[in-house]
């Protein structure tokens, strides 16, 4: 692992401080957390992304789904 320095607003870090003393982990184990996470957001938003250009040149066809319509109806609670 390498070491990094960060610079952090107070009330940020308190609001971390707060957490890690809950989750009873330390900061960096925290701050990796968090990281990874924003990570796989980040990939999740590219994945849709071009999930959305890909429908935008190929459009569906309506009867691509008709298929599945009746899967969609929930019934009388």
């Amino acid at each position: 692992m390498k070491t990094i320095q960060m610079t952090i607003d107070e009330q940020l870090l308190e609001q971390v401080d707060n957490a890690v003393s809950e989750l009873q982990i330390n900061r960096s184990a925290f701050i990796r957390n968090a990281l990874h996470l924003a990570l796989q957001e980040l990939h999740i938003h590219k994945l849709e992304a071009q999930q959305a250009r890909g429908y935008r040149r190929q459009p569906a066809a309506a009867p691509e789904f008709a298929e599945w319509e009746p899967e969609q109806v929930w019934g009388e609670p």
